[in-house]
This record gives C-alpha cells, sequence and structure tokens, in this order.
C-alpha cells in the first residue's frame, strides 16, 4: 500500500486507509482506532501522494519529506507534534532546509510530523512506492 491510499479528512483526527468505493463516495479506516466511516461529496479530503511541500526552488512530494525524516530517525518515530513551535522549525529545518518559511506554517508541520508518526506506528515504512512505479512507467515508454 502506498501513500495513494492514505487520506487526511478535513474535521477528522488522524489518517485514514482507503478501504472501498462506494455509490457516493467511498469507505476509510481509521488508522487511530481501526473505526470504519463512510466518507461523502461533502468531506474535503486530501490524498497524501497528491501534497507537496513548499521550498524556495521547488515543491517537494509529503513522500520525499517522509524518507528524510525516515532517515534522520533510521525508521523510528520523529518529534511529538505538540513540541513547542520552536522546537518544530528547528526539526524541520534539519529535514527540509530550503523549506519556505513564508508559506509553511507550524500547524502543517505539527501535521506532517503526526501524519508520519502514525504511519510508522502503523507499520507504513516505505513512502517512495508510487514515485518509485511512476518513474518506472516513465523509462518505459
Amino acid at each position: 500500500m502506498g501513500l495513494d491510499k492514505i487520506l487526511a479528512i478535513s474535521g477528522k483526527p488522524g489518517l485514514y486507509e482507503l478501504t472501498a468505493q462506494t455509490r457516493g463516495g467511498f469507505i476509510a479506516k481509521s488508522m487511530l482506532d481501526d473505526k470504519k466511516i463512510a466518507v461523502n461529496m461533502r468531506h474535503n479530503v486530501s490524498i497524501l501522494s497528491e501534497i507537496a511541500i513548499y521550498t524556495y526552488t521547488e515543491e517537494i512530494p509529503l513522500g520525499e519529506v517522509f524518507e528524510k525524516i525516515k532517515k534522520k530517525e533510521n525508521g523510528g518515530e520523529a518529534i511529538n507534534h505538540k513540541s513547542s513551535k520552536k522546537e518544530l522549525e528547528n526539526y524541520f529545518s534539519e529535514i527540509l532546509p530550503d523549506y519556505d518559511e513564508d508559506r509553511v506554517y507550524a500547524s502543517d508541520m505539527k501535521k506532517i510530523v503526526q501524519w508520519y508518526n502514525i504511519l510508522v506506528q502503523n507499520g507504513f515504512s516505505d513512502f517512495s512506492k508510487e514515485e518509485k512505479a511512476e518513474k518506472n512507467n516513465d523509462e518505459e515508454e
């Protein structure tokens, strides 16, 4: 499973795994408590593979940011997402030195760190799967 099956749903805590399609939306399972919910068109849903982080030169896919955190933490959990703003900024500067300080807010950093920790706690360790698959498809064409 790649980041293309992991969802962030506005107004709902944590992350969700896409489990099934329905006529008016889909079914998602919470990665925090394994409860299933029906998600319809009224919900604002973000797929993690579609999210990117602003830097001064380009936008970095969230999967690459997760890979950088994983490398820094040797596959373990990152700092607590409830750390102070200064601690989060310092941490983020270590993993992504050229992040755009005007466009990446402390709240974004909290979400990224929290999402990374949720994924690691759920045994998710390869954040580059879909990027590798896309590159292989591009090379074959």
